[in-house]
């Protein structure tokens, strides 16, 4: 299964109250309870330095404008618009209302958890990067046990046995995530595809950056990755998706991985995850040439 974006609708706050539920993503109903605490919050803050903060992180909105995760599911709207305000009492009930928002879901802020020094650094050399032979970079993961043990350890393990080399970033969709772990070699692919993984509690969110393991359901994650390229991804916290990893350095040339064949297959014009599984690269690269892939991950 993989992540869908979803729409994010707008809504214009006339009132204090619904200002502050503009922080708190969705199933969270803010009581007049909780309106009060961050009120009080909001009146013992002592800041008086405007600056500007966006409304990316906690958008609150309808359940219903979030779908179910299925296998081949996409994104029909990743074209979001950043607002911007400066004031520097919604930063200090931004903050406030996040550490709850946060803490109600069971994702931690990422600056909250753990130390940046822990798990391994793993390095990925990139080709075709813009869908053009002859274009290169690197980018760095750094796994993170405390998020997301079993994930981080399995990352790993791939990484060691040489899984990433050759893979394609199959699916890329600017501004929410970008997708690979489909081995080239069908027979290793049919291997890792038995070798199911238990879920990880999410511990923190899907912020831009993070790694997370792609799902079928619960307790079904094998080697299917992706990378949040998005900041309004928080939403799959609550679809169980465990972040357990994150890109360190080189985003840049994440966000350069070639996205012009859009969603997959049957929903997009895009790969078909199922001929990936069984013919693997020799299928991408006579229908999808342009697609960026990696040619060597190592641990630095």
């Amino acid at each position: 299964t993989t992540p869908i974006a979803t729409t994010h609708q707008q809504k214009k706050s006339r009132h204090t109250f619904n200002l502050l539920c503009s922080f708190f993503p969705p199933p969270i109903t803010i009581t007049m309870t909780s309106f009060a605490t961050v009120l009080l919050l909001l009146l013992a803050s002592s800041t008086s330095q405007a600056f500007t903060t966006s409304r990316n992180t906690f958008i609150c909105t309808s359940n219903r404008l979030y779908s179910k995760v299925s296998l081949y599911s996409s994104s029909n709207n990743n074209n979001h618009e950043e607002k911007s305000f400066e004031t520097s009492r919604r930063e200090a009930v931004a903050t406030s209302a996040a550490l709850s928002a946060a803490a109600l879901v069971g994702a931690t802020p990422l600056s909250s958890l753990a130390d940046d020094e822990e798990g391994r650094l793993i390095e990925f050399e990139v080709a075709n990067l813009d869908g053009e032979e002859g274009k290169t970079g690197t980018f760095v993961i750094r796994t993170k046990p405390s998020w997301a043990p079993k994930g981080a350890k399995r990352f790993e393990d791939l990484t060691e046995k040489s899984f990433w080399d050759g893979c394609r970033i199959f699916r890329v969709l600017p501004g929410f995530v970008s997708q690979f772990g489909i081995n080239g070699d069908p027979k290793t692919q049919s291997y890792w595809r038995s070798q199911s993984l238990s879920d990880d509690p999410v511990k923190v969110s899907n912020t831009r950056g993070t790694v997370v393991f792609a799902t079928a359901g619960p307790n079904t994650r094998t080697t299917q990755i992706f990378i949040n390229t998005g900041n309004r991804n928080s939403f799959l916290d609550n679809q169980g998706f465990s972040p357990f990893g994150e890109v360190v350095s080189g985003m840049d040339v994440v966000d350069r991985m070639y996205s012009g064949y859009g969603e997959g297959a049957p929903r997009g014009n895009g790969p078909n995850q199922g001929l990936i599984q069984s013919k693997g690269n020799e299928y991408l690269e006579k229908s999808y040439p342009k697609l960026s892939y990696f040619t060597k991950a190592t641990f630095k």
